[in-house]
């Protein structure tokens, strides 16, 4: 097929996904309780993608059609039984002092619903910290003054990029325990308890991850992206140890998107500050694309400290939206994925012989992760449910976007630390006037 007829029939396809609607079921006993997802409208008929838990705790999610005329509770609750067996979870135990830093630019109205459901965790005793990243208007400070003063603390941070943000923020707080999340999730009330209390069951883990879902599926590239995965690391509790690196992972710890992304992750405060914290030249904002949440990811792992994955621990994440805003995001995730291994040798040189060692299969799986991934579905055309399985064909385009990215990385990495080099000569000179 030729190359522009062969992007008509990609974009054919992309077009014809059709929204899903998305929910939560909560199975106790021989009870079932459907609720629609955050910020979503009550379950009706068609396409549903559910999140099931049990106990209030998530276990899985599947793809059910209600018939036109069905009653949406008894049909998935039917599928959830057979497809979600019981869980043993065990007592999480007392989660410890507890702060959480969000990073934010320019908008208000996204972070008030963040703030909304961070203010309604059932943590015992907890912050909030808003990093105001090199705002160009005023509307994040008053936000914060106006609706949230007596509980949310601000912090403006002028130099822009995500890990300058995130470094203010952790300069910043008072917790034993620092969480990071995003302004664009709606956060599980019972998220920031399962994610810190692992910390107080184990002194030598350094990080904790979570799971990530979508907010809503109604656009075709909200649904493509998650019928790929998604930012989900599935519902199997997982440690990564140095001490005892995975069989599974012959890459380890290089293959740092594995552990969880940046808009469910939190660190040991004394830790993550004893690695310096982020390294400001990687994140989205600077000229690096992204990779500041997987830099802190390897850079706790080399200091010897565990990182624990928690499905536990939910955030409701809202995709990008177009197929312009999935672009952006394939060349920034191969940007960011190249940039944070470039950051994480300059700044951590005694890992070159291990990062070496482990090139060739890095290469290998460089060429699996952008390549145009097909579908194991019959057809290709069904929405998202397992997070397994891939029900629509990944685009050329995409995969390309994604090497492209790839190959820049360390370039936007090495502009961006002469970026902010300059801006320090430029404080300093202005500090000697």
């Amino acid at each position: 097929m030729a190359r522009s007829a062969r992007a008509q029939e990609e974009i054919r396809r992309f077009l014809d996904i059709g929204a899903v609607q998305v929910a939560e079921l909560d199975l106790d006993g021989d009870e079932a309780v459907l609720r629609p997802g955050p910020g979503s409208p009550p379950v009706t008929h068609g396409e549903v993608f559910v999140l099931v838990r049990r106990g209030g705790r998530p276990v899985g999610t599947l793809l059910g059609r209600v018939p036109e005329g069905a009653d949406p509770r008894a049909v998935l609750a039917e599928r959830a039984r057979a497809e979600c067996g019981p869980a043993d979870f065990g007592d999480p135990g007392e989660p410890p002092f507890t702060s959480v830093v969000v990073a934010t630019r320019e908008r208000a109205g996204q972070l008030a619903r963040a703030l909304d459901s961070l203010l309604a965790q059932d943590h015992p005793r907890f912050e909030v910290v808003v990093v105001d990243n090199a705002p160009v208007t005023g509307e994040t400070r008053e936000l914060v003054e106006r609706k949230y003063a007596e509980r949310v603390r601000y912090v403006c941070e002028p130099v822009p990029g995500l890990a300058a943000a995130h470094n203010a923020g952790l300069e910043a707080v008072r917790g034993e325990v620092v969480a990071f999340t995003d302004d664009d999730v709606v956060a599980d009330p019972r998220w920031l308890t399962e994610l810190a209390a692992p910390f107080a069951a184990d002194p030598g883990l350094g990080c904790c991850t979570g799971l990530i879902l979508p907010a809503r599926l109604t656009t075709p590239a909200q649904v493509l992206l998650e019928s790929h995965g998604g930012f989900a690391k599935g519902f199997t509790p997982r440690t990564y140890d140095p001490e005892r690196p995975p069989g599974d992972e012959p890459l380890f710890p290089f293959t740092a998107g594995r552990f969880g992304s940046g808009a469910n992750m939190a660190f040991r405060t004394a830790v993550l500050r004893s690695v310096g914290g982020f390294d400001p030249a990687t994140g989205a904002g600077t000229a690096a694309r992204g990779g500041d949440d997987l830099y802190g990811f390897v850079r706790v792992l080399a200091q010897g400290h565990r990182l624990r994955y928690t499905p536990y621990a939910l955030v409701w994440h809202h995709h990008r939206e177009t197929w312009r805003d999935l672009e952006t995001q394939a060349y920034g995730y191969g940007a960011g994925l190249t940039a944070y291994l470039t950051a994480v040798l300059v700044n951590r040189p005694a890992l070159l012989p291990a990062f070496l060692a482990r090139l060739p299969r890095g290469l290998a799986h460089a060429r699996t992760l952008t390549a145009v991934r097909a579908t194991d579905g019959a057809d290709g055309t069904g929405p998202p449910g397992d997070h397994d399985a891939r029900t629509h064909p990944w685009p050329r385009r995409l995969s390309r976007l994604q090497r492209r990215g790839m190959l820049y990385g360390p370039v936007g990495y090495l502009k961006a630390r002469r970026a902010l080099r300059a801006t320090a000569r430029g404080k300093t000179a202005r500090g000697a006037i």
